[in-house]
């Protein structure tokens, strides 16, 4: 399935330098003037795993595809979005289609970059994005909650949305939401304030190691959870290197990780997701499916043919895959499991479904 982020936040902050840091390309301008992305930009990522590397070679794959994440470089917002302001509801309206919001925070001091405020402050900034979307979800709902319109929404969608509509003007926050309805039903609402969120603290290159004042207020207020410190042009001089000098500047600097993979770590645990894999002599790819999901959901994400015939899945633990150096092994000795439609599929399982079309 993959997933897509959408990167929002003041103009200037860095958002079009991370994208293309983060896609390894120049599709989204990064220009040193407010509104310079207009349409959103949208590149897909393969994500990095090693597991997929050693399965291909054991398998000795013709092909070995990654999952993807998918980065949206959605236009800077500024105060009064929500009512047409800067470029206003256009670029509101894309943020509803990505699955998790990264909100791009400017945390350096530059006299060389704009501001579009007359000083830095993180919390302001971000507190001034969240309340725009907020607005932009109270009108939404007002329309949608309107006696003509109201008749047509299905029963349980119905209440989500008023009990949104009443978190929202009481100024509390919709979180809480989560633990009281599925999530296809909260994925249905379209509400901006409900998405899962990351904060990106972008740092000058001092700080990326261990952050500055700027972040250490931040992340007293907001938690580490979802919180993490990156350097976009950092990332983006990162991404011009060839493998092994990528590798030495990390060192040199002492950056035990790239931005793209500390997003993926965050979108995965935030969205709950994992990855099983199927292997074999033509290809080895990875899947990514939300935690807890069963054998045959699992089965729907390669075919929905594989889901509706579904009737059960040969399973080796990724460990077992290794330790016995692949398929055949592992079924010889006893390491390969037939699960049936009950079955929720761990991180890191090798799968291969049986069905009926």
């Amino acid at each position: 399935m993959g997933f897509k982020c959408g990167i929002v936040g003041l103009p200037n902050v860095g958002k079009s330098t991370l994208f293309n840091a983060l896609t390894n390309s120049s599709k989204a301008q990064a220009e040193n003037f407010p509104f310079c992305t207009i349409d959103p930009n949208i590149g897909v990522v393969p994500v990095p795993d090693e597991r997929l590397d050693k399965l291909s070679e054991i398998s000795k794959s013709k092909k070995k595809i990654n999952t993807t994440i998918s980065f949206v470089d959605i236009a800077g917002l500024v105060k009064g979005a929500s009512k047409g302001e800067g470029l206003g509801n256009k670029f509101l309206s894309h943020i509803r289609e990505v699955d998790a919001i990264i909100h791009m925070i400017r945390c350096f001091d530059s006299s060389d970059i704009q501001n579009v405020n007359s000083s830095v402050d993180p919390i302001r900034d971000l507190e001034i994005i969240e309340t725009e979307m907020m607005l932009a979800d109270i009108e939404s709902l007002q329309k949608r909650l309107d006696k003509k319109n109201k008749k047509n929404i299905d029963g349980n969608l119905l209440k989500i949305l008023e009990s949104a509509f009443e978190k929202l003007n009481s100024g509390i926050d919709l979180s809480s939401l989560s633990s009281d309805y599925d999530d296809k039903i909260i994925n249905q609402t379209g509400l901006l304030s409900i998405k899962p969120k990351i904060y990106v603290c972008n740092v000058d290159e001092e700080s990326v190691k261990s952050g500055n004042n700027y972040t250490i207020d931040f992340v007293k207020k907001f938690g580490t959870d979802n919180s993490i410190i990156i350097s976009a042009d950092i990332e983006n001089q990162i991404n011009q290197l060839k493998k092994e000098e990528k590798k030495n500047y990390m060192n040199m600097i002492n950056l035990n990780e790239t931005g793209l993979n500390k997003l993926i770590n965050k979108g995965y645990n935030i969205l709950n997701l994992e990855t099983f894999f199927t292997s074999g002599p033509e290809e080895t790819r990875a899947w990514t499916i939300k935690k807890n999901c069963t054998a045959p959901n699992a089965a729907g994400q390669i075919h929905t043919d594989f889901e509706k015939g579904f009737i059960r899945a040969e399973t080796i633990s990724y460990k077992d895959f290794i330790k016995n150096n692949g398929w055949l092994n592992s079924k010889n000795n006893g390491d390969m499991r037939l699960e049936g439609k009950d079955y929720l599929v761990k991180d890191g399982d090798i799968l291969n479904f049986r069905f009926n079309t």
